[in-house]
């Protein structure tokens, strides 16, 4: 099935074709990355293909002022979230942002943060955090706090521990069936109490979680992550002198790409989708 973008820097570009759909799932998005192109060209990308048609609408915080993007280009292109609020949607989607070394309470747009979830508890089916938004999410909801890493988590990482009862680990397994994602942070959260864990990794701990009393999902990585998305992260950290070791399980030994976690993540959203039902 497709995906059509109902607004964003994409679509405003046309660099994203809309065509037309079949009753589309509606999905907004705020996009916390800095990255805006890119990050819309890999949640496009990820959930192209899916069982259902989906349409994204992108939304950003008012709240906050974004490095390299006026405030002119973002209303151009994006809903601030206050007008997109003005609607229900079938599901929410909030991205990882750049802010994870910082608390909580010092993150600008903190307190809208917390006003997107507890609008999310009635406004829409189901929601999505990943990597920074998770561990808000998780901190907001059931305080569960984060802790500051020694060693960044950075690399491609599979589940040791599938929970096969959960709809989110549909068709993964420890053995043949690999569940794989990027994993790209400087903190983790603490053990969760009142959550699910769907899966998880001997060495980083819990990747994807589920709270089904309020349809949230958390995800520790990045899914959408594109091939090279990694590489260029890693050359980013290099070039400002960062110490850092290469992504785990990312580059082949003649340094070229494992490209290795596209499956999974296209079955992670599509049972993530599938809970809409």
């Amino acid at each position: 099935m497709t995906v059509n973008a109902v607004n964003g820097f994409l679509k405003t570009q046309q660099k994203w074709h809309n065509t037309n759909l079949n009753n589309p799932i509606n999905v907004l998005l705020l996009n916390l990355m800095p990255t805006k192109q890119t990050t819309e060209r890999q949640f496009l990308n990820a959930f192209n293909g899916m069982n259902q048609d989906i349409e994204f609408t992108f939304a950003y915080p008012e709240s906050h002022t974004f490095k390299g993007t006026s405030r002119a280009a973002m209303t151009e292109a994006y809903l601030k979230f206050s007008d997109a609020a003005k609607k229900d949607y079938d599901a929410l989607i909030i991205t990882g942002a750049p802010v994870e070394t910082l608390a909580f309470n010092q993150v600008d747009y903190w307190q809208e943060f917390k006003h997107i979830i507890e609008w999310s508890h009635h406004h829409v089916k189901q929601t999505l955090l990943e990597c920074w938004a998770a561990q808000a999410g998780l901190s907001i909801e059931f305080n569960i706090e984060k802790t500051k890493l020694a060693k960044k988590t950075f690399g491609i990482y599979s589940a040791t521990q599938i929970d096969s009862q959960s709809p989110l680990a549909n068709g993964f397994n420890s053995h043949d069936h690999l569940l794989r994602m990027p994993q790209s942070r400087h903190t983790n959260s603490e053990q969760p109490s009142g959550v699910n864990v769907c899966a998880s990794n001997n060495e980083i701990g819990a990747m994807i979680l589920h709270a089904p009393q309020i349809n949230q999902t958390y995800l520790t990585g990045h899914p959408e992550y594109e091939a090279n998305t990694l590489k260029l992260e890693y050359e980013r950290d290099l070039n400002k002198k960062q110490r850092i070791l290469p992504p785990k399980n990312y580059f082949r030994s003649d340094q070229h790409i494992r490209y290795t976690w596209k499956n999974s993540s296209q079955l992670i959203y599509q049972n993530w989708l599938n809970l809409l039902h």
